[in-house]
Order: structure tokens, then sequence, then C-alpha cells
């Protein structure tokens, strides 16, 4: 009997832990820092394995540690939206104390991988946790420019890759920045369009105008627009070391196109289906786009 109570109270130790640093997102955001240092250094021979642990780690750490602060700070909150209240706090699973402890535990950890990448990245890490903690988190009950707040920390993981590889922060960092920053908008305006109800259930502003308008899905257009933009910048021959062949730019062009055109289809029917679709959309464009620029790099 003991022993089965040991097992189950690890298993859910585990899967509480995995709650409390929102799992998928956090390796989601891994993902993008560890394509920031792809294409950071010079060649594949170049790669630092232990620095891409390091950075792999530490990244976790990072989200980890701002979501479980989140979830803190929020628990009251959680417990009144249907997406939120199964959460290990919002649920009472985990007393806010242990969550508040395993929070600082990671934010100490991850601060410290990164510092042993170089400076700049903990720097950047430590940015990220204070936006989204102490800035972003506030602000989502008191106005809908909490997502642009949000823009910022949510942007940092792509540039903190490069960062990690180079220990410079310039015109590529800041491309691979912008980038991750206009894909914020289109990709949280739709779960905040089709997840507005249980928002409202907290009284979270996350949509530009406060409603599921034309006004908020045609601002979702003009952001992916931007977004496209800024993703097409590396092929015009301005953003230093950081390139795209015409082919890859091409590629990167009609994946454009794609979330825009999902865009557009939230502007016209304006349900919950499309802004779903949208979100999808930009999940797949996201990790895509970086998935073409790495490859356009190792293949030139």
């Amino acid at each position: 009997m003991n022993a089965t109570a040991t097992t189950f109270s690890f298993k859910q130790l585990a899967i509480d832990f995995k709650e409390i640093t929102k799992a998928g997102l956090a390796v989601s955001v891994v993902f993008s820092s560890i394509a920031g240092y792809l294409l950071g250094v010079a060649d594949f021979q170049s790669l630092q394995w232990t620095t891409l642990l390091m950075l792999a780690v530490g990244g976790y750490c990072m989200v980890g540690a701002s979501n479980a602060f989140n979830q803190v700070i929020e628990k009251d909150l959680d417990a009144l939206m249907d997406r939120t209240k199964n959460r290990p706090v919002a649920s009472g699973r985990m007393a806010p104390n242990r969550a508040l402890f395993a929070a600082s535990l990671l934010t100490i950890v991850g601060l410290v991988l990164l510092y042993m990448i170089n400076p700049k990245s903990a720097m950047f890490g430590a940015i990220s946790i204070f936006l989204y903690t102490s800035v972003y988190t506030p602000l989502k009950t008191v106005t809908p420019l909490s997502v642009f707040v949000g823009a910022f920390p949510g942007a940092i993981p792509f540039m903190l890759g490069w960062v990690a590889a180079t220990n410079q922060f310039g015109i590529e960092a800041g491309t691979l920045f912008l980038i991750q920053f206009f894909w914020q908008f289109p990709h949280f305006w739709a779960i905040g369009w089709f997840l507005y109800e249980d928002y409202e259930k907290a009284g979270f502003f996350m949509l530009p105008t406060g409603k599921k308008d034309s006004s908020t899905a045609l601002q979702t257009i003009l952001y992916s627009v931007w977004l496209l933009i800024a993703s097409l910048l590396p092929c015009l021959g301005y953003t230093g070391k950081l390139f795209l062949s015409p082919i890859a730019a091409g590629l990167v062009f009609l994946l454009g196109l794609w979330i825009i055109f999902y865009a557009i289809k939230l502007y016209q029917l304006r349900t919950a289906k499309a802004a779903r679709t949208l979100m999808l959309v930009s999940v797949s464009y996201i990790t895509l786009l970086q998935i073409v620029y790495i490859t356009d790099k190792f293949l030139r």
C-alpha cells in the first residue's frame, strides 16, 4: 500500500509540475530558443552541446517560473474559469507557498544556467520573468494593452538563443525579437476570441477593443501583415549575419499568406471556430518559420 501511495504521489507531483510550468508552452518556447541558437552559431561544427543543454534547461526554468508565479498571483481568478480551474494552485492541490517556492527555485536555477552561458542571456531571462509576472499579469484585468506588454517577454526566447550563441545583441537578435513580437498578436487575440466568455468570468481584457468585433478582427489582419513583413526582413540583406535565400524567402512569404488568409477568415466569419483555427495556424507558422530559417542556414 505504501509503495502504491508513494508511486501515486510522485505521479501526481509530476503531473502538477507539468501543469504549473505549462510544459507544452515551455517546450515550444525552448524550441524557439534552440532555433535562435542554431541561427547564431557560425556552423554546425561550432555547436556547443553543453551550452545548448544549459539553454534548453535554463529556458524551461525561466518559462516554468513565470507560469508558476502567474498561477500563484491569479489563483482566485483561475478558479473562476473552466479552462484553468483544475490547475494545481487554483484547485487547491498545491499550496500557494509550495508553488511560490517552486517558482523561486526555477528562477534561481534558470538564471544560474543562463549566466553560465553569458551574462546577457541571464539578463534577458530576468527581464522576461519580471515583465511577465510584475507587469503583464496585473494588467490583464485592467487593460487590453496587457497583450502588448506581454508580447515583450513573449518575444525574448527566439532572440535569447542568438544571444546565447554569440554573446551579442545586434540587428540579428533584434530582428528575431521583432518577428516573435508581431507573432504574439494574431496568436493571443485568436485565443482571446474563442475563450472570450471564459476570460470574461475572471475579468480579463485580452482583445484590443474588449469585444469580438470587426475592429478586433481587422487589427488581427494588420498585425499578421506586419508579422509577414518582419519575417521577410532577413532576405533584404540589411540584417547582418541573419540572412534568407530567395527560396527560403518564398517559403516564408507563403507561410505569411497562410496566416493572413485565416486572419481574414476570422474577419469574415467572426466565430470561435475561425479564431481557434487561426490560433492553430499561428502555432504552426512560428514553428515552420523557424525550421525554414534553420534549414536555409545550414543548406546554403
